[in-house]
């Protein structure tokens, strides 16, 4: 069964004569309007739980229309919505927040709109705080707050309670990059139970990296819906294909080095306690500790184990992941044939997993684990850690990646052909 049905969802801006036109409509006279747009028209599709709708299409292409006709916050002029379950949205940043009251005031006011009682309100009131993470901020008034402080409440609040549908409206882009990776985690948890997401982004590389289907909306028409790389292609078929376009390399200023700011916020671990992950860094080159990297360069990924327990066969992991949550390179020692030894309880041991840093500029997240092979032949982890680091990249004066996550150092050559299709020489 779908957690979301729209049908046939239109929306049109009527002008008429008069206000006394207007008035009479309401009451069910039939008066021709004087002009009439529809900014929405035919849209129809299902939402399923655990779905990944990346919503796309250019400005006033009734993106947001559709969003708001579905939370109820817009009245559809034709069509219905039929959901089945509670849907917690956060459309335009700040909405519906009053900026003379604080923080608190606002979560209280804003949940008890979507339902909850001042009982649960109170109750998830210390987790919406932690989880917003704005310090003394969450008691002062949300006109002093930036965008970004803006954001952390607005999805603190939304997400309090697991929501059936959560849809998104490009809310999450204010914020920085640990805040972003830990309200990734949390959809993603939520996803594992079922929710289902909708999500509105101008950058296509996010919709393809978080999304299974997508949605594309043109001149508020549906212009088609399915598989997400087919729809992103031919979004940008259509965006792209006719237009001569100026492609800059985009090289960030900044130096590589350690910056103390960037720690993982979403960080958890798990495990069964027989070792424990005590410490993890990178290192760079010239084995000081970094987090800020040029593409290209050479990286050591270090963490201390200490053994609580006697094991017979540990292995050791690591994993490097999109600020998403995508899984981009991960390596167990047993891949890289090494042979298990036995350890002692009260052993400590280094690990570093040496790598070429082939990644595109961007933020990204490593994991680290130690695991052991039992008799049943099941691996168990001793202990792992999540999102332990936060590693950002940055172009190098060599790098060749304009787009994408990955930096494959391409080169370039063209040639001068005679009509045979034979190489003369370079062009």
């Amino acid at each position: 069964m779908s957690l979301l049905s729209v049908r046939n969802i239109g929306k049109s801006f009527r002008t008429y004569h008069s206000e006394w036109q207007r008035f009479a409509r309401w009451f069910g006279l039939s008066i021709k309007p004087s002009e009439e747009h529809w900014v929405l028209r035919h849209a129809d599709f299902d939402v399923y739980p655990s779905d990944a709708i990346g919503i796309i299409g250019k400005n006033g292409a009734g993106k947001s229309t559709l969003l708001k006709i579905i939370t109820g916050t817009l009245k559809p002029t034709e069509g219905q919505v039929i959901a089945n379950g509670r849907i917690a949205a956060i459309l335009e940043l700040g909405m519906g927040f009053n900026l003379e009251l604080t923080g608190r005031q606002n979560v209280r006011h804003t949940a008890g709109l979507m339902g909850l009682t001042a009982e649960q309100i109170e109750q998830a009131m210390p987790n919406i705080v932690a989880f917003a993470d704005i310090g003394e901020y969450f008691d002062e008034p949300m006109r002093i707050y930036s965008s970004g402080m803006h954001a952390r409440v607005a999805f603190s609040v939304a997400t309090a309670f697991r929501p059936e549908v959560l849809i998104i409206d490009e809310a999450l882009s204010v914020g920085d990059a640990a805040f972003q990776r830990k309200c990734f985690r949390k959809i993603e948890v939520f996803q594992a139970k079922g929710t289902a997401l909708l999500l509105v982004s101008h950058d296509v590389e996010t919709i393809k990296k978080t999304c299974n289907k997508a949605l594309y909306i043109d001149s508020g028409k549906i212009v088609d819906f399915g598989d997400t790389k087919i729809v992103c292609d031919k979004y940008e078929r259509i965006l792209f294909g006719a237009k001569k376009l100026e492609v800059k390399k985009n090289i960030e200023v900044s130096l590589a080095g350690y910056d103390k700011s960037l720690t993982a916020q979403s960080e958890t671990s798990y495990g069964n306690n027989k070792a424990q992950i005590h410490d993890c860094w990178i290192q760079g080159e010239n084995n000081e500790k970094v987090n800020i990297v040029e593409t290209g360069s050479q990286l050591i990924w270090c963490f201390d184990v200490t053994f609580n327990v006697d094991v017979s066969q540990p292995y050791y992991n690591m994993q490097v992941k999109t600020n998403e949550g995508i899984v981009l390179f991960g390596v167990n020692s047993d891949f890289l044939n090494y042979k298990s030894k036995p350890v002692l309880a009260g052993t400590v041991v280094k690990i570093k997993f040496n790598f070429v840093n082939h990644l595109a500029p961007g933020i990204y997240f490593l994991n680290c684990g130690v695991k052991e092979l039992n008799h049943k032949n099941d691996e168990k982890f001793l202990h792992r850690r999540v999102d332990a680091a936060i590693l950002k990249v940055i172009a190098s004066d060599g790098s060749s990646a304009s787009r994408g996550i990955v930096d494959l150092d391409a080169k370039l050559s063209i040639l001068l052909c005679d009509e045979s299709g034979n190489e003369i020489d370079v062009f």
